[in-house]
């Protein structure tokens, strides 16, 4: 990538994206928001699944275009699959983007680990449920942070009983969202889809989701480094934007190109040996089809092919 900032990489280079359907989950805010606006420039219908209607609403009106509301709670399986139920037409791009970050110990309506459920769980069970309709590609949003913690899944025992930590539960759902996607592209391939699995992190991006750390001292950290160092929820988006959009390889995981993967254009980047795990990635598909009740089911992703 050239680094002549003026042909970086960046939402203007997106394709024409006229009558293509893209969900994206926590499109009300921060990450999600900036993804949505962009494609809706682009042309795309988006589909903003959301827990607050009043807020994904006013989020809508903000972005413009073709777009659509729909709740969605992905800490709540049972809103899970009403959203996945509901759907009917095809789609073209599933952005698994919502997540939350560092709270204290709380646990999803289903009982699991707050985080684990959320950014992971809740996006397996979605995916999983909507892909019969899917037509392109599925990219989930996981962060450099997947390297932090202790750096595995605890297969033991996700929800981490007495031994949670914020920051530990928070790099297990990152890693399983990388693991997620390996493995989601290595059934996909086997089962003859044309669909592809791909993964993108924001590098450091001032969002919301830094305010809710529950550590105070990290908090208020994180508010001058939102200020100070962060790039914006508008650069953050671009690596998502870069991966719902370019001919990548299926599993390519894609970040920020400048030092540490903080900041800058879009571009191809690396994970942890733990994240390029393929025994581990099986294992945690199975145990998230345990905990969610969701299978797999290979007859009807090989449906969805892409016809071009």
């Amino acid at each position: 990538m050239t680094a002549d900032k003026t042909a970086r990489w960046n939402a203007a280079h997106l394709p024409d994206l006229t009558g293509r359907t893209a969900v994206i989950t926590g499109a009300n805010s921060g990450l999600g928001l900036a993804t949505a606006q962009a494609l809706t420039r682009a042309g795309a219908h988006v589909v903003f699944a959301v827990r607050d209607l009043a807020r994904g609403g006013a989020a809508a009106a903000r972005a413009g275009g073709s777009t659509e509301v729909r709740r969605l709670d992905l800490a709540d399986l049972d809103s899970v699959r009403e959203f996945a139920e509901a759907w009917d037409r095809p789609l073209d791009l599933l952005i698994n983007n919502a997540g939350v970050m560092m709270l204290p110990e709380q646990r999803t309506k289903q009982g699991f680990e707050m985080q684990f459920g959320t950014n992971h769980l809740g996006h397996f069970a979605l995916t999983n449920l909507l892909l019969p309709h899917v037509t392109d590609r599925v990219v989930t949003v996981s962060s450099g942070l997947h390297r932090g913690g202790d750096g595995v899944i605890h297969f033991e025992d996700v929800n981490l009983r007495g031994r949670y930590s914020p920051s530990r539960a928070y790099a297990q759902s990152k890693l399983a969202n990388l693991l997620f996607t390996l493995e989601l592209q290595r059934r996909l391939t086997e089962a003859g889809s044309g669909v592809r699995a791909l993964a993108a992190h924001p590098g450091y991006a001032a969002t919301n989701l830094q305010s809710h750390h529950a550590n105070p001292v990290a908090r208020a950290v994180m508010t001058v480094g939102n200020k100070v160092f962060a790039q914006t929820d508008t650069a953050g988006a671009l690596p998502t934007l870069y991966a719902a959009s370019q001919d990548l390889p299926g599993a390519a995981y894609v970040g920020p190109d400048g030092l540490g993967e903080m900041r800058g254009a879009p571009t191809l980047v690396g994970r942890s040996a733990a994240a390029s795990d393929p025994e581990a990635a099986r294992r945690l598909w199975t145990l998230s089809e345990q905990m969610t009740g969701v299978a797999w089911g290979a007859e009807e992703a090989s449906r969805a092919v892409v016809e071009n």
